[in-house]
């Protein structure tokens, strides 16, 4: 940096006498003789080299102080502190490890109290924390393959009101000055509330106090396998009395697609039958649904050219297909039998299953207490209804 200094110093000296020589050797006429120019000319040749010699050093620093740069920028946190926002209320790791510490002890110490006063009902419940109730809702989508293919949404209080077309209006051909028919929509309203589900579970207290045992992943698991279980069940065949309606209720549910001739048995003419009833754009989305049994006899199933229908998936994970369409088994659709819907045809995003936020969790310490074990009930408000019928269709076996 001084040698930078010395020649910018230098070169206004050196800028300052060119410029003294120049005036003090101009004539009168304002010429100088040709020795005074030759002489001019190398003083300023040497004001033009110290420039170029001071860019040189000012290109050289920036390019050492350029590969001196470390390469990576130093670690200034702590290893330990997280990343991201810091959560709040049901989310915090405080209310977390508060909430199972309750659920492991007879009794809440006042810190604990005070962690968990955002989750207090007037009770005496706990709300689940918010990466406990994730968990559960992750389970649920692997139990229960109805979830995956209806539409969830999710409520706070009252009643969910869906606004649906019952039927559309139409255009019409008229006549020169004639009148234009009257042709309106009709719109109807379908309304979603919440049903309770619940269910309890004991646990030893040897086993609870067990340190190696995982409590949060049994519990999860436990309740997952239970309320997606009666939650599938509720949402293919329930009467709307005390739980959700289901898809393939009488009334509100899906529409009778083809009816087999037999009482336990189909035709590969009638699955045909089933896919065309539906209307196109519903197709596009659509997946059959049926009980094992059904599979099982749709698997001999061949069209005219001997053919089978049945498709097996050739990628990992992915569905069997049927007529290019996703085939799902569920044990809750009615194996083959006189007068049942054996066979379900639609797009199930028109089943809406509507969540009641929060899920209510409480330990059950003094109840079980003479036998040595602590209960923990789960509930659930859940609720679900077909808002638009014709896009699902069903095959319905012949009665008796």
């Amino acid at each position: 940096m001084s040698m930078i200094l010395e020649l910018r110093a230098k070169r206004a000296k050196a800028w300052d006498a060119a410029k003294a020589f120049l005036d003090s050797k101009r004539g009168a006429d304002g010429l100088l003789s040709a020795e005074d120019v030759a002489t001019y000319e190398k003083m300023e040749a040497d004001v033009v080299n110290l420039g170029k010699e001071i860019d040189r050093l000012e290109r050289q620093q920036a390019l050492d102080a350029e590969l001196n740069r470390a390469v990576n920028t130093p670690i200034t946190g702590k290893p330990a502190a997280p990343a991201g926002e810091e959560k709040t209320g049901r989310a915090t790791a405080e209310y977390r490890k508060s909430f199972w510490n309750v659920m492991r002890s007879k009794m809440p110490s006042p810190e604990v109290m005070n962690a968990l006063q955002v989750g207090t009902d007037s009770e005496g419940g706990y709300l689940v924390p918010d990466e406990f109730e994730r968990t559960l809702v992750e389970a649920l989508e692997e139990q229960n393959i109805f979830r995956t293919l209806a539409h969830v949404i999710q409520t706070s209080s009252g009643d969910r009101k869906i606004p649906v077309v019952a039927s559309k209006g139409s255009a019409s051909w008229v006549d020169e000055e004639g009148a234009i028919p009257e042709s309106d929509d009709s719109f109807g309203q379908i309304s979603i509330g919440a049903y309770k589900l619940g269910t309890m579970i004991k646990v030893s207290e040897e086993l609870l106090n067990d340190s190696v045992f995982d409590l949060e992943a049994y519990i999860s698991r436990e309740f997952a396998r239970r309320i997606g279980n009666k939650e599938e069940e509720a949402f293919f065949t329930g009467d709307g009395t005390g739980k959700p309606l289901g898809v393939l209720a009488e009334t509100g549910g899906t529409e009778v697609g083809v009816t087999a001739a037999a009482a336990a048995a189909f035709t590969a003419d009638e699955i045909f039958d089933l896919f065309y009833s539906l209307k196109a754009p519903y197709r596009r989305s659509a997946v059959f649904v049926m009980n094992d049994a059904s599979v099982k006899a749709l698997r001999k199933l061949k069209d005219n050219n001997g053919q089978y229908l049945w498709q097996p998936s050739l990628t990992a994970g992915a569905p069997d297909t049927l007529l290019n369409r996703p085939v799902y088994t569920s044990a809750f659709m009615p194996a083959l039998a006189a007068g049942v819907k054996s066979i379900l045809f639609g797009d199930l995003s028109y089943y809406w299953v509507a969540d009641r936020q929060g899920r209510s969790f409480r330990r059950l310490g003094e109840l079980y207490a003479p036998t040595g074990q602590v209960g923990f009930l789960a509930t659930q408000r859940v609720d679900g209804r077909l808002i638009l019928p014709e896009a699902v269709k069903v095959m319905q076996q012949k009665s008796a």
